[in-house]
């Protein structure tokens, strides 16, 4: 593995360089970060997209090495952003189609592309503040599922996710593309069951958890009382007894047609909006 995914210690003056081959050493390296080892060994990720890239760059994640196509050869935002990685002691590749194509596992790519460091907090320092909101999933496994409800999260406002137990990789190529962006914005914590009960018992929020046992209707429980936890199981076998009964509220979704559950997503999305519908309004779009 290439030491400009590796390195851990001070970092480099940045460089420049074209790259057209698909044996390229750092070309492979970055393909590589389709595997989750990879990404594991290196702590990194790939993220596309200028606009993303940007907001990365200005949420202060660390960027690694910038990959940009021919295409962008010349262009004031892309020349901006290679200047930015460069005084930031990272990478900077322009590299073919074919190369860009084969990197971004797309047949029509965008035109660039960040390598950044991951990012997570320890449960330990989550605070719960006044008015704060946070998603508690437990063993997602779909990545589209993840990523949507880090987007959701972000949109409502919400202050951060919280991953219990073998989760999906947020850092997946496919987390990524479905965060659209959001997962810059959004504090990611990695925990287990037993840590996380330890921080309910004095985190001063109230857990709120979706349940096919839950006797309440989710829109008459009282949110504004305290900081809120919304906590949702796993895509098959929803929440399990040892998370369940940790909850201050068993909610459940009314429904009306054939379908016998929502998708994971969805349901998310209904129970944070219900969760801060007090605290969003209109004149609050961004």
């Amino acid at each position: 593995m290439n030491d400009d995914l590796r390195e851990q210690g001070p970092r480099r003056v940045g460089q420049v360089k074209e790259v057209t081959s698909l044996s390229n050493p750092i070309v492979k390296d970055i393909k590589a970060l389709s595997l989750k080892k990879a990404r594991d060994e290196t702590k990194s990720f790939m993220a596309e997209g200028l606009k993303l890239v940007i907001d990365a760059l200005d949420l202060g994640w660390t960027i690694k090495i910038l990959v940009y196509s021919k295409a962008g050869r010349g262009k004031p935002l892309v020349e901006k952003v290679a200047a930015r990685t460069v005084a930031a002691g990272g990478l900077v590749l322009e590299v073919s189609e074919k190369v860009m194509s084969a990197i971004t596992r797309r047949d029509n790519p965008q035109m660039v592309a960040g390598v950044f460091e991951q990012r997570f907090r320890a449960l330990k320092d989550v605070q719960l503040g006044r008015d704060e909101t946070w998603v508690a999933l437990d063993r997602v496994r779909d990545p589209g599922n993840l990523g949507t409800i880090i987007r959701t999260a972000d949109a409502a406002g919400a202050s951060g996710v919280i991953l219990i137990g073998d989760c999906t990789d947020p850092f997946s190529l496919e987390t990524v593309r479905a965060t659209m962006g959001s997962l810059f914005a959004m504090p990611l914590v990695k925990t287990s069951v037993e840590e996380f009960v330890r921080w309910k018992a004095k985190c001063g929020g109230q857990i709120v958890a979706t349940h096919l046992a839950g006797a309440v209707d989710y829109r008459t429980i009282d949110y504004k009382r305290k900081p809120v936890v919304v906590l949702m199981g796993n895509e098959q076998s929803g929440l399990p007894d040892e998370l369940a009964r940790e909850a201050d509220a068993l909610a459940r979704i009314p429904q009306a047609g054939r379908a016998d559950s929502l998708n994971l997503a969805v349901a998310t999305g209904v129970m944070l909006f219900e969760a801060r519908r007090h605290l969003l309004t209109l004149g609050e779009a961004r």
